[in-house]
């Protein structure tokens, strides 16, 4: 019985999303230039969570990687983009890596 409770414990583990740095990637409407992507940037570079920032201004896309074991609350992160003058139209976690999602928008025309 110990066992499957160790089992079951790891299992919930490895599914939380503390459990493995990710990435959150949000959907914002009002990006209009290069200065709305710096100023994204530094707003959320300065979050303790914060690894890396990525923004897509033809995407409308926001992502910020995580640290490891760090999280970021949706509700800081809409109102940190909602005080920079943005609205946050959805938000979603993955796995996808800065990289990738670069590299996407490279390919789609960014």
């Amino acid at each position: 019985m110990r066992k499957i409770q160790l089992l079951l414990a790891m299992l919930l583990l490895s599914l939380s999303p503390l459990a493995s740095a990710g990435t959150i990637e949000m959907e914002v409407n009002g990006l209009v230039c290069g200065f709305c992507a710096q100023g994204i940037e530094k707003t959320l570079k300065g979050l303790p969570a914060t690894e890396g920032v990525f923004v897509s201004l033809e995407h409308r896309l926001v992502a910020v990687k995580l640290r490891e074991g760090a999280d970021i609350e949706e509700a800081t992160l809409r109102k940190a983009l909602k005080d920079s003058g943005y609205t946050v139209v959805g938000i979603r976690r993955t796995q996808h890596s800065l990289d990738d999602l670069r590299t996407r928008s490279k390919k789609n025309g960014d």
